[in-house]
């Protein structure tokens, strides 16, 4: 009885968060500066759902965030209603559509 106890009183329990990125707009134009005020953790869940004719979600790194380039071994997803889980540290996201990364349809997201 007292090792449960004591279990229970230094077991943390982690809840993960799911984001609807964009809020009702959802994933296109503008979407850059939603991440802002908010927090976010390791195991957290971002949906992007957006029109699948006009957008997709490339996951990349800081230089492809940046230069709005998808590489050739980035993940790219297109169904219109994905969901990715954060990892660790920086997290990258960019429409893979031309000019859409450059016109806004980028964000970046630290997990802690």
């Amino acid at each position: 009885m007292a090792l449960m106890l004591c279990f229970l009183l230094h077991s943390e329990t982690t809840y993960v968060a799911t984001f609807m990125v964009g809020d009702a707009s959802g994933w296109g134009f503008g979407v850059s500066n939603w991440p802002n005020g908010k927090s976010f953790k390791v195991g957290d869940v971002l949906e992007f759902s957006y029109n699948r004719a006009n957008h997709n979600v490339a996951v990349v790194d800081k230089n492809g965030h940046d230069s709005c380039t998808v590489a050739g071994s980035a993940q790219v997803f297109q169904t219109g209603d994905d969901q990715i889980t954060l990892k660790q540290g920086e997290n990258y996201f960019i429409c893979g559509f031309p000019g859409h990364c450059a016109s806004g349809v980028k964000i970046a997201i630290t997990a802690a």
